[in-house]
């Protein structure tokens, strides 16, 4: 079984860095295999929004780093978007990946689990809400299962991720997929 991490984030030992390692670290113990994608260090291009794909009928016309994402993507059973909250949403990088799905579509959907681990430094109870609504929507029209989400709020620093429950929980999520 294969778990594909997406991360979103420009800093590569920041507070969704750590649930991304503590969710690999998980699926890793529960025997799955994992492949992980840091989109803010790749080099590829947003959804040209040509249609020559057709959703997944011919090849993407981007020859880019999405082809070392989109196979293991479509091979996997569980995908696992990892973000910072920016404005309320999606990082600009990993928000640039999901529009890439487009390319692939008919071969992404269903059957797959999806996980959310997202933090944001605001703690105020609608922090999360846009985020949360465009997650479920993704996973709705993608046919995908909401196995989990860690919204991590209150993190806007490493030290302070480090010393609250959220990358524990990651952990657990990576170790249900038992």
């Amino acid at each position: 079984m294969k778990a594909t991490i997406i991360t979103g984030s420009p800093h590569k030992k920041g507070t969704s860095a750590l649930l991304a390692d503590e969710f690999i670290r998980g699926a890793q113990e529960a025997g799955w295999e994992t492949f992980r994608f840091d989109a803010a260090f790749e080099d590829f291009g947003p959804c040209l929004g040509c249609g020559r794909c057709g959703m997944g009928s011919a090849p993407c016309v981007q020859k880019d780093a999405m082809g070392k994402l989109l196979p293991d993507l479509v091979d996997s059973q569980a995908v696992v978007l990892v973000t910072p909250l920016y404005y309320f949403g999606f990082s600009a990088q990993i928000k640039k990946v999901i529009d890439r799905f487009y390319s692939r579509t008919y071969a992404l959907t269903g059957g797959k689990k999806v996980f959310l681990l997202a933090t944001a430094y605001d703690r105020n109870d609608w922090t999360m809400q846009a985020l949360t609504t465009h997650y479920e929507t993704l996973a709705k029209y993608m046919e995908w299962e909401d196995a989990g989400r860690v919204l991590a709020v209150g993190c806007g620093a490493r030290s302070d991720i480090e010393r609250s429950r959220f990358p524990q929980e990651a952990y657990r999520l990576g170790l249900s997929l038992k």
